[in-house]
């Protein structure tokens, strides 16, 4: 499941990165209600390049979540055409860094493109899987992510990738979507609703967990919005799912999560 669910989301990015470079808005869902540039406001983005919003494919800005600060290092998984590190480059400063990664060679060269358009000096894009995160260990002060931790096939590595990876006291602030209630099975391993952000979402109860179980402290999960049947994609009408669709309603959602790596424990030694 595994290798083929991440050659689905590669194609999928692949495609919205074509979309963009052809002249046309990408996206990976097949509803785009709250995705993308909506999420952000004019004053964030001006100065920009035009393209580089219809490249935006997330569902919330977690660059204002994050709470970022000049000469702080930052990561964003999953950084497609490169938005949120752009925004990012711009809140830390030139003594801050921001890395972003991605495994998709036509997302990476968008946003090498859009930082070369933007002038900033302090970004660096990487390729990679977020299960694999090519940086050292207590690199980092802030992980960002917008609407792509849901697509990991294993999302406990991810986190604890991304624990591995954030200084002591380090902040995680993503956005990404969730599920109020579980699903059926059949709707979990369906691989095209996977790479559209919807299978492959946690529950709330699960997320919480896994960001505990990797070692993250004063986790908090904020529900922003819920997506009614209009907003569900055409997998949710599937002959194939058990029950009505729309008992379906209201399962999923976005949401803004956040959480902390503990500070370095101290050892004192006694007389």
């Amino acid at each position: 499941m595994s290798d083929s669910l991440k050659e689905a989301v590669k194609g999928k990015y692949a495609a919205a990165a074509r979309m963009v470079q052809s002249g046309k808005a990408g996206s990976c869902c097949t509803y785009e209600g709250c995705f993308g540039a909506c999420n952000y406001t004019l004053e964030e983005t001006a100065g920009l390049p035009r393209e580089l919003l219809h490249a935006s494919l997330g569902c919330g800005n977690p660059t204002a979540l994050a709470d970022l600060k000049k000469g702080e290092v930052v990561l964003d998984l999953g950084s497609g055409a490169g938005l949120d590190v752009l925004l990012s480059a711009r809140r830390v400063g030139p003594k801050g860094k921001v890395y972003g990664l991605d495994m998709t060679d036509e997302m990476l060269a968008l946003a090498e493109e859009y930082r070369r358009q933007s002038g900033l000096t302090n970004v660096e894009f990487l390729k990679g899987d977020m299960e694999n995160i090519p940086l050292p260990d207590n690199r980092v002060d802030v992980i960002i992510s917008n609407c792509v931790i849901n697509l990991a096939a294993d999302k406990a590595r991810v986190l604890k990738e991304a624990f591995r990876v954030l200084k002591p006291g380090g902040r995680l602030a993503v956005s990404d979507m969730v599920l109020r209630r579980e699903v059926p099975a059949v709707l979990r391993q369906n691989v095209e609703l996977w790479a559209g952000c919807v299978a492959g979402a946690l529950t709330e109860t699960e997320y919480r967990r896994l960001l505990e179980e990797a070692g993250f402290i004063d986790v908090e999960l904020k529900i922003i919005r819920v997506f009614d049947r209009s907003d569900l994609p055409e997998g949710f009408s599937s002959s194939e799912m058990e029950g009505e669709p729309a008992s379906y309603s209201g399962s999923l959602a976005s949401a803004f999560i956040r959480a902390r790596k503990p500070e370095r424990t101290r050892l004192t030694v006694g007389c």
